[in-house]
């Protein structure tokens, strides 16, 4: 097989394939018909001498050689949107085209929704796919070209990274109506250290940060999925959590059973910041995209300096 042979169209649908574990998945996420990306994959594996994936009538499997081959795919298909870019760029245009943002999971949910209107009438050639997953799943999506850009907690210390802070988020104490930090006077967070502390599982950023703004033992208290699980957690009286600012609803728990009060003026909280590639040569136009942010932080947050790390 020579390059004359070797379509990156083909390599997309092998990504699709490996992405979705489904050819149907693949051909709908590709714009082409299940038959047609079959095909050209059958033709690609023909001309590779290598079969990329394991087929069955439940699930789709990479092989290990697909593996290799997928893995050298991104790489080729991340240099060809960086070709596509560069020619972007030098017309002076501002950023567009495909886009993949993500966000990790205790953000995402909460802020996508506040700045989308905003975030399309001003960039409006730009297509987004948003996605949301936890800091290590989003570092190794960043290095191997699966993501552009993402909105994450700092600090995060990553070499070939570009870190623009945009806004200060606090955190909240929620805790059940009944228990005796619902009332008071001022709140501080090595106050709330103790048993009674909910946290997120390993692996969470937030669950660190709570650890370490409360002083509490990596052990402390019982663990949750996520932040929606937690705020149940709460409400049955299991004990009581920190939750960012942009994640506690502004009205009142209508049930009663839940209590949201503010840490005095040293509280906690937490930076969040847009990454990216600092090889990516879109910087500037991701630069203008963290400009946005910045511009655009929500009322409960404090915008940070423009600065970049």
């Amino acid at each position: 097989m020579n390059l004359s042979g070797l379509s990156l169209r083909d390599l997309e649908y092998v990504v699709a394939v490996a992405d979705e574990s489904h050819f149907g998945r693949a051909a709908e996420r590709c714009n082409v018909s299940q038959p047609t990306l079959s095909v050209q994959i059958r033709k690609l594996e023909d001309a590779l001498g290598l079969a990329l994936f394991e087929r069955s009538n439940r699930r789709v499997l990479l092989t290990e050689a697909g593996q290799a081959i997928v893995r050298q795919a991104r790489t080729v298909l991340a240099e060809a949107q960086r070709l596509l870019a560069m020619a972007s760029e030098g017309r002076g245009a501002p950023l567009t085209g495909r886009l993949s943002l993500a966000a990790i999971q205790t953000l995402g949910p909460y802020f996508f929704p506040l700045i989308m209107r905003s975030l399309r009438e001003a960039f409006p050639l730009l297509s987004l796919s948003l996605s949301e997953s936890r800091t290590a799943d989003i570092v190794e999506g960043l290095r191997e070209g699966r993501i552009d850009a993402a909105l994450v907690s700092l600090p995060l210390t990553q070499a070939r990274l570009t870190l623009s802070p945009l806004f200060i988020e606090p955190f909240l104490l929620a805790c059940p109506a009944e228990h005796a930090l619902a009332q008071g006077g001022a709140l501080s967070a090595g106050s709330v250290a103790g048993p009674d502390l909910l946290l997120l599982d390993e692996g969470n950023c937030l669950r660190d940060q709570t650890i370490a703004a409360c002083g509490a033992g990596s052990s402390a208290g019982r663990h949750a999925t996520s932040l929606e699980t937690l705020r149940s957690m709460v409400a049955a009286g299991a004990g009581y959590t920190l939750l960012p600012a942009l994640a506690v609803p502004s009205t009142p728990d209508p049930s009663g059973l839940t209590v949201i009060r503010s840490f005095d003026v040293d509280g906690p909280g937490r930076t969040i910041a847009l990454a990216w590639r600092t090889s990516d040569p879109r910087a500037a136009g991701l630069a203008s995209l963290a400009a946005f942010f910045r511009a655009h932080a929500p009322p409960k947050t404090a915008a940070c300096r423009d600065a970049a790390a």
